[in-house]
């Protein structure tokens, strides 16, 4: 009888639920790729915990393979350039989002063109709530004198409070990473049958101050090709990385650059199915750490503690320069600041150490 009667309340209740409006999420970042694939997880997470949110993500149409998988999520692509530039074009933009049905809006992004959209949201009476980029933790952690070292919140906590704040708790460690990717035709007839380990080294950042020098990285390659155990595929955009990436793999028999040979979604997959990825503070490492895919990183004059270090990575992968040499990093969270005599910290970090934390990645 007791057993009867609960059934009937789940019942009542379901039905009941099934009746309620499904509720309509707007969560905007426009960019960039690696703070982008950063909230691949979160979406995830989000939509998990709770099915029934339907999300429309505003973003740029080129970065919508990254969140190929994760259910009720849809892209509305942000033509910035074009039909949504200026305040008109984002009022239009407003009112288009508005028209679907969006009964809140999760801004993770907190820029000029964000803030407009705030503006008109709130006179269509939708609510807006805001991510907290902790400038003043930021600030302090950055500055010369007076710096507070210190592991400040990670971005994809950061986002996932913006959702806290909208009546939708989640646990982050609750993250389920994606099975691998097929590899198209592209990618095959690149990797044949190879059946060495994987490597992906990205070895470009947005600022020079984050590269390690490409003589630096050609010593790395020496030793990973003399060893005969990994196979190591070149990550990169543009011609002018196209270039230099080409010369950099020529001369050795186990080195590959993709540059140019695959689309964005192929490149994707291709990354999934790595071993390990070697990458700047830049993309490529949170496109890699989305799959789960241990990254090593190398940092420049920013430092993982400003809440960059990607996703669920540990941190004895991040390696640094000589910080007792250059005790002021970071000098700036995004790599665009450096004082005199800051020119090359990436140097400090002996090729023998990053091929040492490859092969430990890798084989151990």
């Amino acid at each position: 009888m007791k057993s009867g009667s609960s059934h009937s309340k789940d019942s009542s209740d379901n039905s009941k639920f099934s009746e309620q409006k499904r509720i309509h999420l707007l969560v905007i970042r426009l960019s960039a790729m690696g703070d982008v694939a950063m909230l691949a997880p979160v979406l995830k997470v989000l939509t998990t915990t709770y099915p029934q949110l339907k999300v429309t993500l505003l973003t740029r149409k080129f970065y919508a393979p990254i969140f190929k998988g994760i259910e009720n999520v849809e892209i509305y692509e942000a033509d910035l350039n074009g039909a949504h530039s200026g305040v008109f074009g984002l009022s239009c933009l407003a009112k288009d989002l508005r028209d679907l049905g969006v009964d809140a809006v999760a801004d993770v992004h907190d820029v000029l063109r964000t803030n407009v959209l705030k503006s008109i949201f709130f006179l269509f009476g939708i609510p807006v709530k805001q991510i907290d980029k902790g400038r003043a933790e930021k600030k302090a952690l950055t500055r010369e004198d007076n710096k507070i070292f210190k592991d400040l919140k990670s971005t994809p906590e950061r986002y996932a409070d913006v959702f806290r704040e909208l009546g939708y708790p989640l646990d982050l460690s609750k993250y389920n990473y994606p099975e691998k990717q097929r590899l198209s035709p592209n990618a095959r007839e690149i990797t044949g049958t190879n059946t060495l380990k994987w490597l992906g080294i990205a070895p470009f950042a947005q600022h020079n101050s984050k590269v390690y020098p490409l003589d630096l990285i050609t010593q790395v390659l020496e030793k990973l090709n003399a060893d005969g155990k990994v196979q190591v595929y070149l990550f990169g955009g543009g011609d002018a990385e196209k270039e230099k990436l080409e010369s950099l793999a020529s001369p050795f028999e186990n080195v590959t650059s993709l540059v140019g040979k695959l689309k964005f979604d192929e490149e994707l997959a291709f990354i999934s199915n790595l071993d390990a990825m070697l990458s700047m503070d830049s993309g490529n490492a949170h496109l890699a750490a989305i799959f789960g895919i241990p990254v090593v990183t190398l940092w420049g004059v920013t430092h993982p503690f400003a809440g960059f270090k990607a996703f669920n990575q540990p941190l004895e992968n991040c390696l640094l320069p000589d910080l007792e040499k250059y005790p002021r990093i970071p000098t700036s969270v995004y790599g665009n600041k450096f004082p005199e005599g800051y020119e090359d910290v990436m140097r400090s970090i002996a090729p023998e150490v990053v091929y040492n934390k490859i092969n430990e990645v890798l084989f151990s």
